[in-house]
């Protein structure tokens, strides 16, 4: 039984394994039939044709290619006996007509025939064609971190001044004359002018690439090195640039003896250079993927001095500098940003994105003002800009967390048609940036899901975590949604290896997953594992809290896993270090006090009402209510109560109203809503009050006045037995935990009602340990705590004592 996923039937995972093995059953019936009418054919045709023919085809796509399941079911067994022969091998192989699917017709022929069968051409064309086709594929899909981010110098010819320019004509050199100059170098070493030696490399910079290797391994070049060290406080500096250049074409290591005496000299010369050629240094530099600290410094603080005399090109390239040193300095940063506002319009679409990728990589931030201005001119002019500029935008738009809402709207118009064409990593991002700033629009993620199978076999570690990540926190499963999420899960088990380097990038990826209830056994029994935790700690994120967000959700919702667990002592030490940022962050928020508060008035006491995390590991609060199955109030909260009553000094000011009640004296058998009920206005239809009104669609969310009935602040007078007086239910044994959710608007994507990931988890998962969730959303709530403490009780009335909840117990 072919079986692809390697994990357990966990919820939702177990409708991939059945449909692949089905459906590989249903092909292996088929198989026998179909290699035998394939045989025949081949037979009749070779019967027919004595010479050697080819078929010359008028449409050759329209070429039927016959599927064989044993041909692949021989190489899926292979690739399980070496499993790193088939690294390359994507879920759902075994669906597609590729070349190792084809079946051997080789094999087929008569052996006493040699000559070539008109089904062997057509197969060599198919092979040669879907070859072509996967060299552009792989051409596409790779991303070239040195190249790519310098297509904006391309648009105006002043970065010829600035910055490295490869593609410079010039006639080529032969290897023969490159070893001429090497020899009359190694001859006359010790006689060789400074100008002499530059103009020996300046001749060796139009060496073709093949032979640079060649070139550079000889002793006579390194010889020729000697001597430009020697000579090299002689130089001149366009001489030493153009012995800096020649490194470069030539591709000379980052470490060799030459390039550190070029970074000491250059350093030592800074302030006799001008700007051009300060950033065409740092260019060569980076093309030869050198880190040059020193050299950038003195740059950064000469441009810093000649701020104000920047041109545009010279402010977008050293901000490309900046960036591809990952270096933010703090003086220069704060003058970037009305350079930004000063150049803005003048910036073409590419060099809008060089900004925002320089900025994104240094972690420098913007102010809300300047992004939201780079923003606003991306999304008029979105359909002019190439995928590559606009991934950069939306990389410093991620990391600004800035809600550009007419940018979103505008890339899920244009996006979508493009991710066909876009390589992984720049998919990655983009829906990446949706999740970040909790945006969800169904067409861009759905063609990024579409896209993805075909494409998996290209991500990296960090690529497929992030894919699962966004989906996950997005609470969306696409269309496609078994073939996406089994691709990516086989991804992660081929590049399990990388994820001893970067742990986070794991737990990333299964976080994910949890989110929308998938939980691949194998995976998660080798992230808590002892040795990955221990290899956590050495991560330069915290990744604690992940663990402690996958262990106990495991817990829950996968009984049967038998893997590794995490130890009792992480349990412990990460529930404190939860439960004590709650203490300080979460439970003091002013929609939680007053909702906590009022509770408490509203059923009786502390006792009543505990505003804790029921599950910790969710890192969200609740206030937690026990109902019998008669609707009334159970208390259960007594340790909160005690430490609630004890005595504490605190200061009181005597007021003159005070006084008077001390003497006079007042009835202390009035409660605060009695009180509240005399200044209220007479005479209000007490009907009313057994069925409150919905607070939150009416006047919550319109503005408007909230009547509420006289009886109805009767039954809201503290204690448990008078809270339902109007409302009968039947006597019913046991009780009702109401976990009550104070939502905000971080639960929910934006602009929308639609519960994040994490959200959806946790709610999730107190329903599956009995809990009854209810919810006091934002949008209802919030508008509630600028009203009275009547219509805040109303509701929270409604709420909590709701009909539905107990006939649904």
């Amino acid at each position: 039984m072919a079986t692809v996923l390697m994990c357990r039937r966990f919820p939702r995972l177990s409708r991939v394994t059945t449909l692949v093995t089905t459906a590989t059953h249903e092909a292996e019936g088929r198989s026998s039939k179909m290699k035998q009418q394939e045989e025949e054919s081949l037979g009749k045709a070779d019967a027919r044709d004595a010479p050697a023919a080819t078929i010359q085809l008028s449409n050759p796509l329209d070429y039927r290619v016959l599927y064989n399941p044993t041909a692949y079911a021989k190489n899926r067994a292979a690739s399980q006996q070496h499993p790193a022969s088939s690294s390359g091998q994507a879920l759902g192989d075994d669906f597609t007509t590729s070349s190792q699917a084809l079946p051997p017709i080789r094999n087929a022929l008569p052996r006493a025939k040699a000559k070539l069968h008109p089904q062997q051409t057509v197969s060599a064309y198919f092979s040669k064609l879907q070859t072509k086709e996967e060299a552009e594929k792989e051409k596409q899909e790779m991303h070239n971190s040195k190249e790519d981010p310098r297509l904006f110098q391309k648009g105006r010819p002043e970065y010829r001044s600035l910055s490295y320019y490869r593609f410079e004509p010039a006639e080529p050199l032969s290897l023969e004359e490159g070893d001429s100059i090497l020899r009359s170098v190694a001859t006359h070493k010790d006689n060789q002018s400074p100008g002499a030696v530059a103009g020996s490399f300046r001749k060796l910079n139009r060496l073709p690439v093949g032979q640079h290797v060649a070139l550079v391994t000889k002793a006579q070049f390194d010889m020729l090195c000697g001597c430009a060290m020697e000579n090299i406080r002689s130089f001149s500096t366009s001489d030493l640039i153009d012995v800096l250049k020649t490194c470069v074409w030539l591709a000379v290591p980052p470490s060799h003896p030459l390039l550190n005496a070029c970074d000491s000299e250059f350093c030592r010369r800074v302030w006799d250079m001008d700007l051009d050629q300060l950033l065409l240094v740092a260019d060569c530099w980076r093309c030869l993927e050198r880190s040059v600290p020193s050299y950038l410094s003195i740059l950064f603080s000469y441009a810093n001095m000649h701020w104000k005399d920047l041109t545009l090109p010279q402010f977008v390239q050293l901000l490309y500098i900046i960036g591809e040193g990952r270096r933010s300095p703090v003086d220069l940063m704060q003058k970037v940003e009305s350079m930004i506002l000063k150049y803005l319009d003048s910036f073409t679409l590419e060099e809008v994105g060089a900004v925002c990728l320089g900025l994104f990589k240094s972690l420098s931030g913007v102010s809300d003002h300047v992004m939201r201005r780079i923003a606003d001119r991306v999304s008029l002019q979105m359909r002019d800009m190439s995928t590559y500029a606009l991934v950069n935008v939306l990389k410093l738009l991620r990391y600004t967390r800035m809600d550009h809402l007419p940018l979103l709207k505008e890339l899920g118009k244009v996006i979508p048609s493009r991710i066909p064409t876009v390589n992984i990593q720049g998919i990655m991002h983009i829906a990446l940036t949706c999740s970040s700033l909790h945006y969800f629009d169904e067409g861009v993620m759905a063609a990024v899901a579409t896209s993805l199978p075909s494409k998996v076999t290209y991500c990296r570690s960090k690529d497929a975590a992030k894919f699962l990540w966004s989906y996950g926190c997005l609470d969306y499963e696409p269309p496609n949604e078994e073939e996406f999420y089994s691709s990516l899960i086989e991804q992660m088990h081929r590049k399990l290896h990388e994820f001893r380097k970067f742990p986070e990038h794991l737990l990333t990826g299964l976080l994910g997953l949890a989110f929308v209830k998938r939980f691949p056994e194998e995976l998660i029994d080798y992230a808590l594992r002892d040795d990955f935790v221990q290899k956590t700690r050495g991560s330069k994120y915290e990744l604690k809290k992940d663990l402690f967000t996958l262990g106990r959700s495991v817990e829950i919702e996968c009984p049967s896993y038998k893997g590794s667990r995490l130890s009792p002592q992480l349990y412990q030490e990460m529930t404190a270090m939860v439960l004590n940022f709650a203490e300080q962050e979460i439970y003091v928020r002013p929609e939680i006090v007053e909702a906590t508060s009022l509770l408490e008035s509203m059923l009786g006491g502390p006792e009543y009402v505990k505003n804790h995390m029921i599950l910790p590991h969710t890192r969200s609060s609740d206030l937690e209510v026990h109902l019998s199955m008669d609707g009334h109030p159970i208390p259960f909260n007594f340790k909160d109560c005690i430490r609630d009553k004890t005595l504490k000094y605190i200061g009181v000011s005597l007021t003159d109203d005070l006084m008077t009640q001390l003497i006079k004296g007042t009835s202390h058998s009035q409660s605060p809503l009695e009180v509240e009920k005399e200044a209220s206005t007479p005479g209000q239809d007490q009907r009313e009050a057994a069925h409150p009104p919905h607070v939150g669609h009416h006047a919550a969310l319109s503005g408007g006045a909230l009547t509420t009935a006289t009886s109805l602040e009767l039954e809201l007078q503290p204690g448990p037995k008078e809270a339902l007086s109007s409302l009968v239910w039947k006597q019913q044994p046991g009780e009702v935990k109401l976990a009550i959710q104070v939502s905000n608007k971080n639960h929910y994507c934006y602009c929308s009602k639609r519960l994040l990931g994490l959200h959806r988890l946790k709610r999730r998962q107190l329903q599956q340990l009995g809990y009854a969730v209810v919810e006091l959303p934002f949008w209802e709530w919030f508008p509630l705590l600028k009203r009275t403490r009547l219509e805040k009780l109303s509701y929270l009335h409604y709420k909590v004592f709701d009909p539905a909840l107990l006939s649904s117990a």
